[in-house]
């Protein structure tokens, strides 16, 4: 079984997003590690870039603050390294695609076997292009992360037959960031990927409370949360590892409920 498959395989999973380097390389991996022990199932990794055209004010303000800082693709690397000597749980990219053509696909795949990554999330390559890397990151054992959206309608069980790893369901339409209510029919997009593959299903994209995460946990196999914990980062600096255990602790306790 896949680090991946294993996250999913007693309950519904929790899978946590920080953007690397921000604050710094070195608190990145100390709040991975944080997010871990409170109980985080699956770790997203946000490479920085400067034109995170999916991500709403906070992201997008971690990715400048990363990017201060110089962080780089290896730094990002380096992070992974250092996170793998601590645990097991499993790792995902999330990346622009650009930098990852810029590094060089064989050389960036070959790269996330050597250090544990174990899949990528590229939300600016549509599925039609998934081709174009699709085959080198099996080479690497590398799950490609497919993303369905609300308007993806007809398209639904086309991307989900040959999804991997898990399905990334976007609850709302627009950019990343917290939501007071999510209003998208998540059961009935998640009843049509459920038709044609049993690849476990997770739910992003404005979640940010116990209550959501509880209700979402009814119908997925994970809730992501990334703009909640990139906010604590933002608000706590180098000091955030208290707060995103207990932020992350109290999510994780409503997946369960």
């Amino acid at each position: 079984m896949s680090r991946i498959a294993n996250a999913f395989k007693d309950e519904c999973a929790f899978i946590g997003f920080l953007t690397a380097g921000d604050p710094t390389v070195d608190k990145s991996v100390e709040y991975i590690l944080a997010m871990v022990e409170a109980g985080c199932d699956l770790v997203e990794i946000g490479i920085p870039f400067s034109d995170p055209m999916a991500e709403g004010v906070v992201i997008q303000e971690a990715n400048v603050r990363a990017l201060k800082h110089n962080t780089t693709t290896d730094d990002v690397f380096e992070i992974v390294k250092r996170v793998r000597q601590k645990t097991d749980v499993p790792l995902v990219f999330l990346t622009y695609i650009n930098p990852v053509f810029f590094y060089g696909y064989e050389d960036f795949f070959k790269k996330c076997n050597e250090y544990g990554v174990d899949g990528i999330i590229s939300p600016d390559l549509p599925y039609e292009e998934k081709g174009e890397i699709a085959d080198i990151a099996a080479k690497n054992d590398v799950d490609v992360i497919s993303l369905i959206a609300p308007t993806s309608k007809e398209r639904i069980q086309k991307i989900a037959s040959d999804a991997t790893g898990f399905i990334y369901v976007v609850s709302s339409l627009g950019v990343t960031g917290m939501r007071s209510e999510i209003k998208t029919d998540l059961g009935a997009i998640i009843s049509d990927i459920r038709d044609v593959c049993d690849v476990p299903v997770a739910v992003g994209f404005g979640i940010n409370t116990p209550k959501q995460a509880s209700d979402i946990s009814k119908i997925a196999d994970g809730v992501i949360v990334g703009s909640a914990i990139v906010k604590i980062i933002e608000e706590h600096g180098e000091n955030a590892s208290d707060a995103l255990k207990e932020y992350v602790s109290s999510m994780k306790n409503a997946c369960l409920k």
